[in-house]
């Protein structure tokens, strides 16, 4: 298999790195280099940007206002959004509702929600997990009861990123209790989130920031014209769904960032009278991290060339591997970042307090940064499927045992 990038490939790569070079903010740019997460605002402004372009939807086809990229393509646009560091595009809406909406929507529903997803005139969100229902998603318990041309929607959803500020939810909901299977019986529904009986409650997570909330759903009215797809069918767009999800999880871009970040911040920092760069320990991590990521990177670029010669588009099983991997490289150069830090990454929680706001950093404030980062990473072997289940497929899909 020859993995070397073709003369076109190579041709658009120069071609995004000189688009980032000329269109990413500088201010931006700045933020997400020194490891600040990237705000609402950040996201909609570069989304719009790349919008303009015709980037921002970048997995959809060009019907729908996408660049009908390859997957090499796709690969390459998601690691040099991660190198440039612009912000992300938001995730929901492009690889999840986006797609979904191609797959399964109606004529009218993509039309209406697909131009504004692309653009960021909504914000969505997901209503999946529940208290009871995480990995396990098909225990799901929240009912949507058919009542003339409306479902009546009641329950509670839990982690939902960014419901505090989303316009929509795509929500999962049980509309058949008797089915005689747990997926069966599942249906997916579009919910505007300024519905009567919507309550958002927030979770502060490890980091100390807003970015889960609880989901309360009483007595809330969706037009039956907002399900995706067939009446307890949902289970099968959600099976969907989930498979964009995993797409560009790896994040090898994003680790490669960090790592060089590392370098670039332990030149500053002194370690028994030396630049921390010259210390072995931190050599040694780096080299590591560096081997690591250059081996993953070569597999990303397998599975990438066998979804492009199949002809069945199923997913390779190997995608796994780049999940659990990928999520533990972002989590070792994340903790290598916290530790270039050492002491001043240390964050004092109290003086995020209002009354004590007036205080001072104790360090450069990437440091701080670093370790909300580290924390909030933690969960990156969670979501998107846990590394325990991706495992598990890799051991039967793979292994074959």
């Amino acid at each position: 298999m020859d993995l070397r990038f073709s003369a076109d490939e190579l041709a658009f790569r120069d071609e995004l790195r000189a688009f980032y070079r000329d269109n990413l903010p500088d201010d931006m740019r700045e933020r997400m280099r020194l490891g600040h997460s990237s705000e609402k605002e950040d996201t909609i402004r570069w989304q719009r940007i790349l919008n303009k372009k015709g980037w921002a939807a970048y997995s959809w086809p060009k019907q729908w206002g996408g660049p009908g990229w390859t997957p090499v393509q796709r690969m390459m646009f998601l690691e040099e959004n991660q190198l440039a560091p612009a912000p992300d595009v938001q995730v929901f809406n492009i690889t999840m509702i986006g797609p979904v909406l191609i797959q399964f929507g109606t004529e009218e529903q993509k039309k209406r929600f697909l131009p504004r997803a692309a653009n960021l005139d909504d914000w969505w969100c997901q209503g999946f997990s529940e208290p009871g229902a995480g990995s396990d998603l098909a225990a799901l318990k929240t009912a949507a009861r058919r009542d003339g041309d409306d479902y009546v929607v009641n329950g509670q959803k839990i982690w939902t990123s960014t419901a505090h500020m989303a316009d929509w939810c795509f929500l999962l909901v049980r509309t058949d209790p008797q089915a005689p299977k747990r997926q069966e019986g599942i249906s997916f529904l579009l919910v505007d989130m300024k519905t009567p009986g919507i309550t958002v409650r927030p979770i502060i997570s490890i980091d100390g920031t807003h970015h889960l909330n609880e989901v309360f759903f009483d007595d809330v009215r969706v037009p039956a014209s907002l399900r995706v797809g067939e009446e307890n069918k949902g289970w099968d767009v959600a099976k969907f769904l989930l498979g964009n999800e995993r797409t560009g999880i790896a994040r090898l871009g994003r680790s490669k960032e960090r790592l060089s970040f590392a370098k670039e911040a332990a030149r500053d920092m002194r370690a028994g009278g030396r630049p921390l760069s010259e210390d072995f320990e931190f050599r040694r991590r780096v080299a590591q991290l560096e081997v690591d990521i250059a081996a993953l990177e070569l597999t990303q670029l397998r599975v990438v060339s066998a979804h492009d010669r199949a002809r069945d588009g199923r997913p390779d099983p190997l995608s796994s591997v780049l999940k659990i991997k990928g999520t533990e490289l972002l989590q070792a150069a994340s903790e290598l970042v916290m530790d270039v830090g050492g002491p001043l990454s240390m964050p004092d929680w109290a003086l995020e307090l209002e009354a004590l706001s007036n205080e001072p950093e104790l360090g450069p404030s990437w440091a701080t940064d670093a370790t909300r980062s580290y924390l909030m990473l933690r969960a990156a072997s969670i979501y998107g499927g846990t590394n325990e289940i991706m495992k598990n497929i890799v051991s039967k899909a793979v292994l074959g045992l």
